[in-house]
């Protein structure tokens, strides 16, 4: 786990370097401990260090119970995130047709929603599209056209 300021820190260094975009994940922590205000006022500082730039929010969703995912998807939308992401591809589980779902109910359609881990084959990748999902994170890209 990052502290803000360090996650502050590398995002002004990435725009630094030409970064467009920009991934942050969530302090799962204060997320499970109910401080949604914390979650939320962190996303706020990374959204506004990106200015015009994208920001996708991570949630890491293989950690999260369903009315955590809301909360974290509640709290990326407040802040003014480009997209949630179900997770980085390095925890234990990747993108599921039931969060991505549940990620686009919440967020509506003025954000992204990105698919990222596990995501295959192309019945997956169509499965997350029908789901909501607006990108999709692979590194089976090949395999999949």
């Amino acid at each position: 786990m990052n502290l803000t300021k360090t996650k502050l820190e590398e995002t002004e260094l990435a725009i630094k370097e030409g970064a467009d975009e920009i991934d942050m994940v969530i302090n799962i922590g204060m997320l499970k401990s109910g401080n949604d205000d914390y979650v939320e006022g962190e996303i706020a500082l990374l959204k506004q260090a990106c200015g015009s730039r994208v920001l996708k929010v991570i949630i890491e969703t293989c950690l999260l119970t369903d009315d955590e995912k809301l909360r974290a998807c509640i709290a990326s939308k407040n802040a003014r995130a480009d997209f949630v992401k179900t997770s980085t591809g390095f925890s234990i589980g990747g993108a599921t047709v039931h969060d991505v779902a549940l990620m686009r109910k919440t967020v509506g359609p003025e954000m992204g929603v990105k698919a990222s881990g596990g995501v295959k084959t192309h019945e997956d990748l169509v499965a997350m599209v029908e789901a909501g999902a607006t990108r999709i994170g692979t590194s089976s890209g090949c395999k999949i056209v």
